[in-house]
């Protein structure tokens, strides 16, 4: 994380993160065979120092510095008792993580000829523009159609490769209207992955069925309604950027936006399933969309209007299931 902040680049700082991985497991083999706690804490202090040493002077002495370090490690660990057992599982983690790597890198290759495609026949750009055009007019409607071409684009697809396309194809359109860049890759990425539990194809439905022995479809709408509250989030980060810490954000804004975020999903949900404290009625349920839809709506005096439905939303129905509960 630090070299990444600091403007390195993610293979640089990858690359690090694995050397000191490394480092880390075969220090703590070593460690684990001194007996005092004090010549324990010298080598910890001796070994991440000269490991930051080393990080530190990349530029100038390249990565040999830091592989003669971990070759001197190997060595004193294959001298300890024991340490054949450190030095498989070091070999085993090179060897798991290669093999995660395989299906990433073939996924990726994959991909990269979707958005080539993309790219070559015009698809990707009238996309753009036809998002664009809808969004001079009404960022909403934008915003929606993006969610829908999101939904379709992350069918079926691992969740690396749904990312890769969505942010590829609809993120750009977003960013050139004005939706920060963080903002506008998440909420095209969120809705790729609620594809996941969006009919029809929703894979997690699909394996929810064969466990429950129910039809596909039905367990898909229901997950649906069951998540429909996740389905406003993502706009309520694109109205309100501090959701995200973007934009020109405070403690007290963030504060704010999470509890009205918190207070809409809860409405959300209350209105979906038809339950808060109790079962609620269709006009309970009404009720609640609307005071949940006001709290995410960017337009003067929503959030007022919100706040205050949410207050004779809650009174409201805590009188009722006092009424009908039985004496």
């Amino acid at each position: 994380m630090w070299t990444l902040f600091n403007g390195f680049t993610p293979m640089f700082a990858g690359m690090i993160g694995l050397v000191l991985t490394a480092v880390l497991i075969l220090g703590a083999a070593i460690a684990a065979r001194v007996s005092s706690t004090a010549f324990r804490y010298v080598f910890w202090f001796a070994l991440g120092l000269t490991a930051a040493v080393f990080v530190k002077n990349m530029e100038t002495w390249g990565v040999y510095p830091l592989l003669a370090l971990i070759a001197a490690l190997v060595a004193q660990t294959f001298a300890l008792k024991g340490g054949m057992k450190t030095l498989h599982l070091l070999r085993m983690s090179l060897v798991e993580g290669a093999q995660q790597a395989l299906p990433v890198g073939v996924a990726c290759a994959i991909v990269g000829v979707i958005i080539g495609v993309l790219t070559l026949t015009g698809a990707a750009s009238s996309f753009a523009g036809f998002i664009l055009g809808v969004g001079e007019k009404s960022l909403f409607l934008s915003l929606l159609l993006t969610m829908l071409v999101c939904l379709v684009l992350g069918m079926g697809i691992p969740t690396i490769p749904n990312y890769i396309i969505t942010s590829s194809i609809a993120a750009p359109a977003l960013l050139k209207l004005g939706v920060p860049l963080i903002v506008s890759h998440m909420f095209v990425f969120y809705f790729g992955i609620m594809a996941d539990l969006t009919p029809p194809v929703a894979l997690a439905a699909f394996a929810a069925a064969s466990i429950a022995k129910e039809s596909a479809m039905k367990i898909g709408i229901k997950a649906v309604q069951i998540a429909i509250a996740g389905f406003v989030i993502p706009y309520m980060a694109v109205y309100s950027p501090e959701l995200m810490l973007q934009g020109d954000w405070t403690f007290a804004t963030v504060a704010y936006i999470v509890f009205k975020a918190v207070l809409s999903i809860s409405l959300w949900g209350a209105a979906a399933i038809g339950f808060l404290l109790g079962p609620l009625n269709m006009v309970e349920r009404g009720f609640a969309a609307i005071a949940a839809f006001m709290l995410v709506a960017a337009i003067p005096l929503t959030d007022e209007i919100g706040f205050g439905m949410s207050v004779v939303f809650v009174v409201w129905h805590v009188i009722r299931r006092r009424r009908l509960a039985p004496t």
